[in-house]
């Protein structure tokens, strides 16, 4: 099949490329020249493990493609996905300026039936408006297909090869055929392709989102209660995991939920009802809890250098939202160091990908190591802020004789509190009994 894939960030270029990979002729189309350009010499522009392999296998193969020319890009399309931003607005709500101006611009260049669809996280009701946008401006047939993404940062390829589920919102029959087809080879273990309506294919991307979030917050506040209470979170987690109606997953505490997914779907989602006339009163709590979580580290940091931290540096462990990515966006790590530059205190950070993304975000601001353990260098104390791998099982050897004192704050309750305790660390994590 020939497709169309609208848009090249994380999204977009993850879609086209595993498209590719079952045999499709993709065309990825972008604003971007300089991008396009970068893509189309084979220079991937996100880091996603797995990703680059297979990208540079169907660009050999000539099954992907990119260009800038929306027109060229669309010809032989059988089906169109819109994988543009829609970054928060105005008090939250989701930007639809993106997708709206490229569905008005289809609508002037189509000339046969194509399925054109929402591949975006957006709010309820846009497939509708996506359809009037088409509309004004072209009176042939068309289809306009939900059909949202659910793709973790750090496994996205195994996930769109192999998804737990796919989910299609349409109510035409010939968009159902297509799509059936388009996604038959990743589901032949018998995932459910899950039809809908439009709406409640919107609609199932944010529920799905929020209520991940609302489990990361859920544990946060019992990882707070815990450490008032005198109790072990890791033993809580434990106990309610097991329970098969609550399920292992997102119940780890730490300094709170970041990225590009989270944050904007709650606030969307939040947005959304309060135009429908409703206060969703357990989102708004997420929000906050979550916004309180990203900072909860420097009071401890504070208290243990006796409220004064200006002139001490801090090694800074990771700066990615979580693992596996080089994303920044609503990172915790940005809103610790914000906080202890304030309050005048030196950062010096390492990061095994999204150090050259920070460094584009806020400058010098802080200083960028080379190595976990150069960051160490004449630190007072080493600050944990992504789980990464490599800082699951580091030398304690070398991490001592490189700080000044033996402190490590934790945000991801990476090591063993008796285990560290006995090396003679400081050691102050998120929820557990020291």
């Amino acid at each position: 099949m020939r497709i169309a894939v609208i848009g090249t960030g994380y999204v977009g270029l993850v879609t086209g490329t595993c498209f590719a990979e079952t045999g499709n002729k993709v065309v990825c189309v972008d604003i971007d020249v300089t991008k396009v350009s970068k893509l189309s010499d084979g220079e991937i522009t996100i880091f996603e493990p797995g990703l680059e392999k297979i990208f540079l296998r169907n660009l050999k193969e000539g099954r992907l493609t990119f260009t800038t020319d929306l027109a060229e890009g669309i010809k032989d399309a059988a089906v169109i996905f819109l994988a543009l931003p829609t970054p928060p607005g105005e008090g939250g709500a989701a930007d639809l300026k993106y997708v709206l101006g490229v569905a008005d611009h289809l609508g002037k260049i189509l000339t046969d039936y194509k399925v054109i669809v929402d591949k975006s996280t957006v709010p309820v009701g846009t497939a509708d408006k996506v359809k009037a946008a088409v509309a004004a401006n072209y009176k042939g047939a068309f289809d306009v297909v939900s059909n949202p993404e659910f793709l973790r940062e750090g496994v996205a390829v195994d996930d769109f090869m192999k998804p737990d589920r796919v989910v299609i919102g349409t109510g035409s029959e010939r968009a159902k055929k297509v799509m059936s087809d388009l996604y038959a080879p990743f589901v032949r273990q018998g995932n459910p392709v899950i039809f809908m309506d439009e709406r409640s294919a919107e609609l199932t991307k944010y529920a799905a989102n929020s209520f991940l979030a609302t489990k990361i917050s859920f544990m946060n506040e019992i990882a707070q209660l815990c450490e008032r209470l005198g109790a072990d979170v890791d033993m809580v987690r434990r106990g309610i995991g097991s329970d098969d109606r609550i399920g292992k997953r997102f119940l780890f505490p730490g300094i709170g939920y970041g990225g590009s997914c989270f944050p904007k779907d709650v606030q969307a989602l939040i947005m959304s009802a309060e135009e429908a006339d409703y206060d969703f009163k357990i989102l708004k709590a997420v929000e906050s809890v979550n916004d309180a979580q990203k900072l909860h580290l420097v009071p401890k940091i504070k208290t243990f250098f006796n409220g004064d931290i200006k002139g001490r540096k801090f090694a800074l462990w990771g700066l990615a939202f979580k693992p596996n990515t080089d994303d920044i966006r609503e990172a915790p790590a940005l809103y610790l160091i914000n906080a202890l530059t304030e309050a005048g205190a030196t950062v010096m950070a390492f990061d095994p990908e999204a150090m050259a993304n920070v460094q584009r975000a806020i400058g010098d601001q802080i200083g960028y190591a080379s190595s976990q353990y150069e960051a160490l260098e004449n630190a007072d104390a080493l600050i944990i802020a992504t789980e990464w791998s490599e800082f699951r099982t580091p030398d304690f050897e070398m991490i001592g004789a490189r700080l000044k004192n033996k402190v490590i704050f934790d945000g991801r309750n990476l090591f063993d509190v008796k285990y560290i305790t006995e090396l003679g660390y400081h050691y102050e994590s998120i929820g557990r009994l020291q």
